[in-house]
């Protein structure tokens, strides 16, 4: 937006937020190519969450690499990527962020009454609703030395979207 290339987006949060869901939109608005962080799991770590186990740091890293790689690329090749990433810890961040220095996380806040009827009303591949409160107490606030927007997943998507696209710019 404005005359500054964008970068790449990382739209991140606990399950049940709407990261796909918004993502693909801001993918539509903004002309970029979108990836389900969720696709590039191993079969090992969907298994595991499929069965209510929380994956630990050791499941985590492989997978945050991959999707840090995927970041760079899309950077490199001149079409910054938004991906779909819990990014839940701010050492799953910095992971990234030594790939895409420049990427900016889209975190996607709200209350957790929303989030579990939210995961109770979608039927998930891997992430069963067992899993949120593992999610929330795992999630770390972002700080200030990394780059953010805050946007509360409440609001409708075109509004949400309008937001977020609306704190890109600034």
């Amino acid at each position: 937006m404005g005359h500054e290339p964008l970068p790449p987006l990382v739209v991140m949060g606990v399950s049940g937020c709407g990261k796909s869901t918004l993502g693909s939109l801001l993918s539509d608005r903004l002309g970029l190519p979108f990836q389900d962080g969720d696709d590039l799991h191993p079969a090992a770590n969907k298994t595991k969450m499929g069965a209510g186990i929380p994956l630990d740091d050791n499941d985590r890293r492989p997978w945050l690499e991959e999707i840090g790689r995927s970041l760079r690329q899309s950077q490199d090749a001149g079409e910054p990527l938004i991906i779909a990433c819990s990014a839940l810890k701010r050492s799953y961040r910095d992971l990234l962020r030594q790939h895409a220095p420049d990427v900016v996380f889209v975190h996607l806040t709200g209350d957790r009454e929303t989030l579990l009827a939210r995961m109770n009303a979608r039927d998930h591949e891997f992430m069963p609703s067992s899993l949120l409160d593992s999610q929330l107490g795992t999630l770390e606030p972002l700080a200030s030395d990394e780059k953010h927007v805050l946007a509360d997943f409440s609001l409708d998507p075109p509004l949400l979207v309008d937001a977020i696209c609306g704190q890109l710019q600034h």
